[in-house]
Parts: C-alpha cells; structure tokens; sequence
C-alpha cells in the first residue's frame, strides 16, 4: 500500500507565503531503532531541517517500494532524496524504479535535491558513474570547499548568502562517491576527500554528498553501529568520535542553502 505522510511544518521562522508548497521525501533508508526514539524518524529529521511553516511534506519509503502516482508528479514543488545504506549502483529494482522516476523528475525540469546516496543515485540515473570510494570510508566532519556563485542556483539576491563562506563543515557517513558527473552538470564543491562533494545540472537538481540534515548525535549512533557490526575498525570509529567533539558541522548554513535550492527563491 502507498503510504503518504503529510506534517504542516511550523518549526522554522517565516520566510515568505508557503501556504501552497508541497515537497516530498524520497526516504531510501529504513528508521534505525535510535533515530525512531529520539527523532520520530528520518522524516521529522528532513522537515526539520529543510521545512518551512505552512508547507506540506509528503513521505515515500522509496526502500520499500512506496513511490508517488506518476500522474501526481506535477503537484510537488520539490523532491529529496535521503541516504541510505544501500549501494546507489545495486540493482535492486526499487532502485532501478527510483532511476526511472529521477529520470522523469528531471526531464520535468522538477527540483530535486539529492543527499548522499540521493547525489549519487541522480548522478547515475542521468548518465554518470558511481562506485566505492577510491580513499575508503569518509565518517566525521569535513571541510568542503564551494567553487561556483550559488546565486543563480538559488534564484536568490546576493546579500541572502552572504553569510556563507566558500568553505563549509559537514557531517561525512559515506563509502561511495561519484566517479563522474552526468553530462551536462556542473561540479560546485569538492573536497580533500571527495572530488564531487556537491553538483547541479541547470537550476533544478542539486547533489550534497554530505548529510547537512544530521546532527552529531545522529552520526554518533551510526558509528556505534557501524562498529557493533564490524563495518568499520574500532581505532576509525574512535578517530571519528574525537573529531566530533572538536568540530562542528555549519548545519545553518547547509539548510538555507538547501532551504533555498528547493524554494526557489
């Protein structure tokens, strides 16, 4: 059965008429234990961090093969596209069916905002080529350095990003990357680490490798999880740990600029 969520949003500061936005979320991962607990989900993660009063998320658990009525498609104003354990070059056929959907959004012209597994899963829906991270796991906190005017990006004036510097912290959970971009696109951010840290193809499509809506604590479980299951070595997990108490990720900054992105504005 299709399952749709619809929350009003009323947690952030007011930034225009939203009354008729409607979003949905491409949840490609399943609610850890922890995340259910203390968040309610991934999907009050997301619209916490990406939602504005007035507007209406929709849920789809694209992992379990929930995905919106192609002929609803022209009703959202945006779709997000979460992380999620699994690999975005499996052939699992909700995978594949998310491929072909991500295809159609973009030939829609649709915005779409791909976080993590979601950047790598529109990159090789739309042409491009993802695998395992050459340099292994990337789990922490890390700068990444912005290259390109997100002006036009955002259709937004100037003085709204002012305040964002052209190197931002974020929050890392990954072991694959983008080897190539689709054609087309524009790589705007890398890092020590990543080559493709974010991309766009014109203004609709955006690509984060990083998770801009977690939270320390977040990535924290997930770390204690990914030892407990022997996917990562107890000194990495430990290194990542320290990291986490000395640094911290510019969620601010991330969210408006995802804010932005989706918004249009």
């Amino acid at each position: 059965m299709l399952m749709k969520i619809m929350k009003e949003v009323d947690q952030r500061d007011h930034h225009g008429d939203h009354e008729n936005k409607r979003f949905a979320l491409l949840l490609a991962a399943r609610d850890s234990e922890y995340v259910k607990k203390m968040y309610g989900g991934y999907f009050n993660v997301f619209v916490t961090a990406f939602g504005e009063e007035g507007e209406r998320w929709d849920l789809f658990r694209v992992v379990d093969g929930e995905f919106p009525d192609m002929k609803d498609l022209d009703d959202y104003d945006g779709f997000v596209v979460s992380g999620s354990p699994y690999d975005a070059y499996g052939n699992d056929t909700w995978i594949i069916k998310l491929c072909f959907l991500l295809r159609t959004l973009d030939s829609m012209a649709k915005k779409v905002l791909g976080i993590c597994f979601g950047h790598q899963v529109i990159c090789r829906a739309l042409g491009g080529k993802v695998g395992k991270a050459y340099s292994g796991w990337d789990l922490g906190i890390r700068k990444v350095k912005i290259t390109k005017d997100l002006v036009p990006l955002m259709n937004c004036y100037q003085e709204d990003l002012d305040e964002i510097p052209a190197s931002l912290s974020i929050i890392e959970c990954h072991q694959d990357e983008v080897w190539e971009v689709p054609l087309g696109a524009n790589v705007i951010a890398y890092s020590d680490k990543t080559g493709v840290e974010m991309f766009t193809i014109e203004d609709h499509i955006l690509g984060i490798q990083g998770h801009p809506e977690y939270t320390k604590d977040i990535l924290n479980n997930i770390i204690d999880r990914l030892l407990n299951d022997h996917s990562i070595e107890r000194g990495f997990a430990e290194d990542a740990k320290i990291m986490l108490q000395i640094a911290e990720p510019d969620r601010k900054c991330w969210e408006k600029i995802c804010r932005n992105f989706l918004k249009g504005r």
